[in-house]
């Protein structure tokens, strides 16, 4: 069966339910209805369409294929909006792990976390005093109970309260759990909790004053700075606390190797004395000797110790941890560098490290932020420096080495990796 798709737009009795009337739009049967009997609808004069097409469920199939579109449509519109959504989100994913890692962007910038603690007491006690006044929500004051105007006005209030009340939990809580990253959520939030309240008391005029919304903002603002700062004050007090521990065990080192210097004098002095006393000219010249090559060291200890700046420069790397193309250049003022060495490649990391140049040098921390410097921008950690490691290869550290300290006593190009290899092996054997 077909239908005549010369009809004119118009109401036809419904093919579906003879007691009522259905529009016809010239091409399909739509969803509007009207009473059979309504004498505002007229059919007189119009041509009657054929019955449509009906499907197994009783819809027309014109009918059916309106809906389709309409659904296609539907999802096509959807689909944009989560195109949208998803850029959002990544774009949120981003700037989470950017303010993470410290690229945080401060609203209100100051110098330190005891500064913005200071700036969010004065900023509570103002919210405190225009909560106090009253002026932080307003409402309609034309509202009448029982003819009660005196009436109205007490509800008006007591509602205002409440809606306030809300509002602040809802501030108070975002304060409480606010992350830094997660500041333009929250002020979001804040601003959907006080457009509903006004959505809410829209016929009592109620809602949450400007001046009051703008001073809860800053507060989330301020504290996510304040957060922000004492999480870089806590990493730079670890940072002190970690050199100034390396500091001590040198120090320590320092002193141990001269007690042991002195103690190994004060001997070679007695057999001295007593070669002496025993007319033994050639062993006491031998002693003398070493005596003089005892207190050269004793004055190297105490002269390494005063200097700041002399220690021992490494450039090491862990293939098992970072890769083949990543080197670690550091210095370290111990006595014994493979100490520090040791240190490094603790259980916090999977392998020990491999040494590929160690080396003492007057001014180490002159070379080693030259190397930094030389590599600056293949840096694996572009936020903290203390971070050393770098996208280097050992024989790219060797070449600029050479330039800056010369002829090189010793440099290992390939790293051993014991263990990394083994493992490897027992891997590939499994």
């Amino acid at each position: 069966m077909g239908h005549n798709l010369m009809a004119a737009p118009g109401w036809y009795p419904d093919p579906g339910n003879a007691t009522q009337l259905r529009w016809w739009d010239g091409v399909a049967w739509t969803g509007n209805v009207a009473r059979g009997d309504s004498a505002s609808v007229s059919t007189a004069g119009a041509p009657t369409p054929l019955r449509e097409p009906v499907a197994s469920n009783g819809s027309t199939l014109a009918a059916l294929d309106a809906r389709v579109t309409e659904l296609k449509q539907l999802v096509a519109a959807l689909e944009s909006e989560q195109q949208i959504l998803q850029a959002q989100i990544i774009e949120t994913r981003e700037v989470f792990l950017l303010q993470e890692v410290g690229l945080y962007q401060y609203s209100h910038p100051l110098d330190s976390a005891a500064a913005y603690k200071e700036t969010l007491d004065a900023l509570m006690t103002e919210i405190r005093t225009v909560a106090k006044a009253g002026t932080a929500v307003s409402g309609t004051r034309k509202w009448a109970i029982n003819g009660s105007d005196k009436e109205g006005a007490r509800m008006i209030a007591d509602i205002c309260k409440l809606m306030l009340r809300a509002y602040n939990n809802e501030a108070d809580n975002l304060v409480r759990t606010l992350k830094p990253y997660a500041l333009d959520v929250a002020t979001e939030r804040l601003e959907k909790m006080r457009g509903s309240i006004s959505k809410l008391g829209a016929s009592m005029k109620i809602e949450i004053s400007d001046s009051y919304h703008a001073l809860r903002r800053k507060e989330l603002e301020l504290t996510a700075d304040f957060l922000a700062k004492a999480a870089e004050e806590k990493e730079r007090e670890r940072e002190e606390r970690a050199r100034l521990k390396e500091e001590e065990a040198a120090r320590r080192e320092y002193e141990r190797e001269q007690a042991k210097l002195e103690k190994e004098r004060a001997h070679h002095e007695a057999v001295l004395s007593a070669l002496r006393a025993n007319g033994d000219h050639a062993g006491a010249l031998a002693v003398e000797e070493k005596l003089g090559e005892i207190q050269s060291a004793i004055d190297g200890v105490i002269a390494r110790a005063a200097n700041a700046r002399a220690g021992y420069v490494y450039v090491i790397s862990n293939i098992g941890s970072f890769g083949d193309r990543v080197v670690k250049i550091g210095m370290t003022r111990r006595l014994e560098p493979q100490d520090r060495v040791r240190e490094l490649g603790d259980a916090s990391v999977p392998f020990r490290f491999d040494v590929h140049a160690l080396f003492f040098s007057n001014d180490a921390v002159g070379i080693e932020t030259s190397l930094h410097r030389r590599f600056a921008d293949r840096r694996v950690n572009f936020v903290n420096a203390h971070r050393e490691f770098f996208y280097v290869t050992p024989a790219e550290v060797r070449e600029v080495l050479k330039e800056l300290q010369g002829n090189l006593l010793s440099f290992v190009e390939t790293p051993e990796a014991l263990e990394w290899r083994q493992s490897q092996s027992v891997h590939r054997g499994a």
